[in-house]
């Protein structure tokens, strides 16, 4: 995800973010999607609450404004006692607050990263008209970053927006403004973000899928996230990947907690993370298991053999843990070669891929050689079973994607194995299907056991 720059919490500072906006009480967006996001990525969260909305996740029935002088004494409070050098804004709602927050932003010299709340998600305006004027010409203008979706690019641009090409002209327009970067977020149209950086007058895409779940909050936290790097030093384009998956990981793992729109889950990053660092230790212990049972070598293909494992709700080849390299035969013994990392291999992550999209808990394969004796050893132990041809395969497809799929389909559900008898130049081989590495492990080293048996 992230490929460089100087992580400031390696160097033991904690940086402390500021952030300006107002208070959700459904818990959703504003003040509190904010602080939920940096405590998530390793960042203090200060703030200063610039509005009360009796707000839930159908949208906001009511805002209490709080005076600007409130607004300036908690920015005043904060800054006063604590190093804070990064700050990103929210709901301001009146021009009035925009100009305090902007005097404020000036006189402690705040980097800031302004998300331009206009709306809420679940429905409401957040931001008079004439604010939006004195946003542009007052705040903006002494800011590093803005934030906009399509919609609020359109107004701060003047454009209206169709094509990735307007998108770009619009960027280029607003960041004329006096800004470093602009972030045309791309979660109300194809999922792409474009980032313009006026600095080096340079564009780049950060893709991304639009992920159903819920979006409550989603512009909050995205902003939030990349403020957080950009806190820890983070450069750019890292800060932008970086909250791109934060805010991925929290639609992929939202609930609905009401009757509208679901709010963001900014603790779905920190879920993410500690599966994929169960899922790498689950992977390492079942691929120790082939390694120390001499009997495994018995079923090692000649193209030798992976296992693999995915993280909860994996969508990609990179959410998959995996031997990068092989298991190989080495003088009778089984031999892993290489070391278990996510993305290590497109090949066996995508029969775990392919498995998922049927039964989300069967997440683990590994593939072992195919003969006559392992598949009656197969239906002797009782495991359900189910094969594709290699020569029915169409055109313009992924073997493992449409096997796999073609499989399941026949079977009616997702088999505990696999096969095939292969095909010109293709091995055929045996797949074994599980919920856990440790378990495909063992289910293979069973029929290992069963095969050095029968040729004892």
């Amino acid at each position: 995800m992230i490929r460089e720059g100087l992580k400031m919490d390696e160097v033991g500072i904690i940086p402390v973010v500021l952030t300006i906006a107002g208070s959700d009480s459904g818990g959703g967006a504003g003040i509190e999607a904010d602080i939920k996001t940096l405590a998530s990525l390793y960042v203090h969260g200060a703030c200063a609450i610039t509005s009360v909305t009796s707000q839930n996740t159908t949208g906001v029935q009511s805002a209490y404004e709080l005076p600007p002088t409130v607004v300036s004494d908690q920015m005043d409070a904060v800054c006063t006692d604590m190093d804070v050098r990064w700050a990103k804004t929210g709901m301001l709602s009146s021009a009035n607050i925009v100009r305090a927050v902007a005097d404020r932003v000036k006189k402690y010299g705040l980097k800031v990263v302004v998300d331009p709340v206009m709306a809420a998600e679940a429905g409401g305006d957040l931001l008079e008209k004439d604010a939006v004027s004195i946003l542009k010409d007052e705040l903006l203008p002494i800011s590093y970053a803005v934030t906009p979706n399509i919609s609020e690019a359109e107004i701060l641009s003047g454009m209206s927006i169709t094509t990735r090409e307007d998108a770009m002209e619009a960027a280029k327009a607003i960041a004329s403004l006096g800004l470093n970067a602009v972030i045309i977020t791309g979660g109300h149209s194809d999922g792409v973000d474009l980032v313009y950086d006026s600095v080096t007058d340079e564009f780049t895409e950060v893709s991304g899928k639009l992920i159903e779940g819920g979006t409550h909050g989603s512009g909050c936290t995205y902003s939030a996230a990349l403020t957080s790097y950009l806190a820890r030093g983070y450069s750019l384009q890292d800060a932008a990947i970086g909250a791109k998956e934060f805010v991925e990981s929290g639609i992929l793992l939202s609930k609905n907690i009401g009757k509208g729109v679901g709010p963001v889950n900014q603790m779905g990053y920190l879920h993410t993370m500690a599966a994929k660092e169960s899922v790498l230790r689950n992977t390492g212990e079942a691929v120790r298991m082939l390694e120390d049972d001499v009997n495994f070598a018995s079923l090692v293909a000649e193209v030798g053999c992976n296992i693999a494992m995915a993280i909860p709700h994996a969508m990609e080849v990179k959410d998959v843990a995996a031997v990068n390299g092989r298991i190989v035969k080495l003088q009778g013994k089984p031999k892993v070669v290489g070391c278990v990392s996510l993305g290590a291999s497109s090949h066996v992550a995508r029969i775990v891929l392919a498995a998922m999209e049927f039964d989300s808990n069967m997440r683990a394969s590994v593939n072992i050689s195919y003969s006559k004796n392992v598949l009656a050893i197969c239906e002797d132990m009782g495991l359900s079973i189910s094969s594709f041809s290699r020569q029915e395969e169409p055109e313009d497809t992924h073997t493992m994607d449409w096997g796999v799929t073609y499989a399941i389909d026949s079977y009616g559900r997702v088999p505990v194995i696999i096969y095939d008898e292969g095909g010109v130049g293709k091995e055929p081989m045996v797949r074994v299907l599980g919920r856990d590495a440790v378990e495909v492990a063992g289910i293979a080293l069973e029929i290992a056991a069963r095969l050095t048996k029968e040729q004892a």
